[in-house]
């Protein structure tokens, strides 16, 4: 794990900011349950769960019943029993996390500062356009399907899963109202959704959403079979110019190993502090 000297004052200013950022984002779809030192978020309607954090502020002690109380809250709503923090800002929970029984994996978490030049990446001529999608983009509904193939496929080489499990998954999810969910986001100005596209499909996808002056990307994922393309690299370019043509200032992601963070690193990122996720035992 990283080391972040937080004496530094720019970087306690970066990780507050980003931490006014965890608590803000699910609001809008969300119901918030308090636990004291913890923040319960429940999604309201259909849509991927929410998690529960740290409460906006705290900094006291967090104990292993309190992490109890809310992972049985979760079971009680039967919606993941997930965690997501800032090991520096929060370095306390950890211990109680992993004594409630959860696994702790680490994500480098990763942020292109303000007035940091937009990066760029070559376009191959003849491939994929890559593009920032509206809400009546033929090719949205695989955007929004491609990531999960590819995060089912972890790593960063050539798999398996091709256009005939992406057309499946496609048709699979037709009707879920899944497209619908982020059709109303994207006009409501609450996510950006950027896709590698070829023949009217998504080979890669991403997202960025915008709170204020800050935006986090969110689900780049490749079809595995298209990988090694840099098409990952050229949808993470296409959303941070759009992040920055918003008016965001700090566009930042959690990458998700070293592997990865490297090649974010080549776009101009920098590693901050490591975002912690906490979910049981496979």
């Amino acid at each position: 794990m990283t080391s972040v000297d937080l004496d530094d004052q720019p970087e306690r200013v970066l990780l507050e900011r980003l931490e006014g950022y965890y608590d803000a984002v699910p609001r809008p779809g969300a119901r918030v349950e308090d636990f004291g030192p913890l923040t319960l978020f429940v999604r309201e309607g259909q849509g991927w769960p929410f998690y529960a954090r740290p409460a906006r502020g705290w900094a006291g002690a967090v104990s292993t019943a309190a992490v109890d109380r809310v992972r049985a809250r979760q079971r009680e709503l039967a919606v993941p029993e997930s965690f997501e923090w800032i090991a520096e800002t929060t370095p306390a929970l950890r211990a109680a996390i992993e004594d409630s029984g959860l696994v702790v994996h680490e994500h480098p978490l990763m942020v292109l500062d303000p007035g940091a030049p937009v990066p760029a990446v070559d376009e191959v001529p003849g491939g994929p356009s890559v593009r920032v999608l509206g809400p009546d983009d033929p090719a949205l509904a695989s955007a929004l399907v491609v990531p999960y193939l590819a995060f089912s496929e972890p790593g960063t080489g050539l798999g398996s899963a091709g256009l005939t499990e992406l057309a499946a998954a496609v048709r699979a999810q037709a009707g879920d109202g899944a497209v619908e969910r982020v059709v109303a986001r994207i006009e409501a100005g609450l996510t950006s959704v950027a896709a590698a596209v070829d023949g009217g499909t998504a080979l890669c996808a991403g997202q960025h959403q915008p709170v204020g002056s800050v935006s986090e990307i969110v689900g780049v994922g490749t079809l595995p079979a298209a990988r090694r393309r840099g098409l990952g690299l050229a949808v993470t370019v296409t959303l941070v110019a759009d992040a920055r043509a918003r008016g965001v200032e700090t566009v930042f992601l959690s990458a998700g190993d070293d592997d990865v963070a490297r090649i974010y690193a080549r776009l101009g990122f920098r590693r901050v502090a490591t975002a912690l996720i906490a979910e049981p035992p496979e």
